[in-house]
């Protein structure tokens, strides 16, 4: 079924389609019509979980640790000081090993205060030990979300889907809802050990000693890793039963180019045209997507970049003191090679500023006019 949503409304949808049974959440702009949505679906009938209104963001990622480890499906969603208020929470959920979804819509963070788009609300949460994928559309968000699950619940680990505020939270587009008989066969009734029973209480979250705590992070780090075959079984199953699939990474046009821009999240499809129009005019010009930030992509990247001579990455968030966070993360990936692509990092659309398809030609025309990168990224705005 094809219907007229704005990207939270599409995320609302596949927590309805998915079955969830407990949404608990505390609203914040631009995230509060995904609760919105799924408050309606409660009193229509429509949403088979309950909602449960919490006092605050971090009360919301308690109640949602606490409902997993009795053995139930959970999600919630924020944004921004939301995100950074769940920050305790998030490693407990991690660390507990529940297979929590959440859906941070990217806002700017504070101070001074703005609501525009910006991902280093979810950037910043990097090492609390969640699976982290950001969507271009809210058709990939609808789709993520489902697959979301599917990934948490094999690996026991939360997953954190990230859409950008405004720009797919808020727009309208055609969305193809699946039926709920496809997801069903997609995604199983919520089955994983349950930790939490009063009928045979135990003691979760031990004090442990040094020892011990360092084996259980190496633990950790390892099933992290045992994520990437998860990741891509999901995905081609989704793809197999649902008709649409979407990888860690998606290369246009990278054979052979002469120039190679990283983008993700929205801003991916103002490059699309870019790219297009670069082409037109003769340039070998490539576009690399990346939607997978943890598990990083770095095999991916390695085989897609490993021949391109220089490479552009276009980042809504900045590091202060380094550079855009996947600017790093890219570089860090590319550094074992032994003949790597020179990296040119630009900032741009930093709290939705605008960022048009003839500002990223220009990003694509310095990095290929210098003899080689500066040591700070360069900032790209509107104004000059």
């Amino acid at each position: 079924m094809r219907q007229l949503l704005a990207g939270n409304y599409a995320v609302a949808e596949a927590v309805r389609l998915a079955r969830v049974q407990l949404v608990a959440a505390y609203p914040i702009t631009p995230q509060t019509p995904i609760y919105e949505k799924l408050s309606d679906m409660e009193n229509e009938g429509k949403l088979t979980g309950i909602m449960m209104r919490t006092e605050s963001e971090h009360s919301a990622m308690a109640a949602c640790i606490a409902a997993s480890l009795t053995g139930v499906r959970t999600f919630t969603a924020t944004a921004s000081q939301g995100l950074a208020l769940m920050h305790e929470m998030l490693h407990f959920a991690s660390g507990n090993r529940v297979p929590i979804v959440m859906c941070n819509v990217n806002r700017v963070i504070a101070a001074p205060w703005a609501f525009g788009s910006d991902q280093s609300d979810s950037l910043s949460q990097r090492d609390t030990g969640w699976m982290q994928f950001y969507c271009e559309d809210a058709q990939e968000a609808l789709d993520t979300v489902i697959q979301a699950y599917s990934i948490a619940e094999q690996a026991l680990l939360p997953v954190m889907v990230a859409i950008d505020g405004f720009f797919t939270s808020h727009f309208i587009e055609p969305i193809d809802i699946p039926d709920q008989a496809s997801v069903d066969a997609f995604l199983p009734p919520f089955s994983v050990p349950t930790r939490f029973n009063i009928e045979d209480p135990a003691y979760v979250n031990n004090v442990v000693n040094p020892e011990q705590y360092m084996g259980y992070r190496q633990r950790s780090f390892e099933d992290m890793e045992k994520t990437r075959p998860i990741i891509r079984e999901v995905n081609e199953r989704y793809q197999r039963i649902i008709g649409r699939g979407y990888g860690v990474v998606e290369p246009l046009n990278c054979d052979g180019a002469e120039i190679v821009l990283v983008t993700s999240g929205a801003m991916t499809s103002t490059a699309r045209v870019a790219i297009d129009s670069l082409r037109e005019k003769g340039l070998a010009a490539g576009l690399l997507k990346l939607k997978a930030f943890r598990p990083f992509p770095t095999e991916e990247v390695q085989e897609v970049l490993k021949d391109v001579p220089k490479v552009a990455v276009l980042d809504r968030n900045i590091s202060l003191g380094k550079e855009g966070i996947w600017c790093q993360e890219l570089k860090a990936a590319l550094y074992p090679l032994a003949c790597r692509p020179e990296v040119y990092g630009f900032i741009a659309g930093i709290c939705g500023a605008d960022v048009s398809p003839d500002m990223i030609e220009g990003m694509v025309f310095q990095a290929l006019n210098r003899a080689k990168p500066e040591r700070v990224p360069t900032w790209v705005r509107r104004d000059g």
